[in-house]
């Protein structure tokens, strides 16, 4: 993936990170906050392998 794609990834991740911490904030169903936590965990993780990929291809090139 080249540079701009994964910065273009990592941008789309934030927005998703960004609407769901406002739901959170939004809610007052405990099922439904329980639910975007989850979420948020999975983008967390998301995130990550985008780091550790960039990282790869950072030191691979170096």
């Amino acid at each position: 993936m080249s540079e701009p794609d994964a910065v273009a990834r990592l941008q789309d991740l934030l927005e998703k990170v960004e609407a769901a911490r406002a739901e959170l904030e939004r809610t007052e169903d405990p099922e439904r906050a329980v639910q975007v936590l989850q979420e948020l965990a999975d983008l967390a993780k998301e995130v990550q392998a985008e780091v550790e990929s960039a990282r790869r291809e950072a030191d691979a090139s170096a």
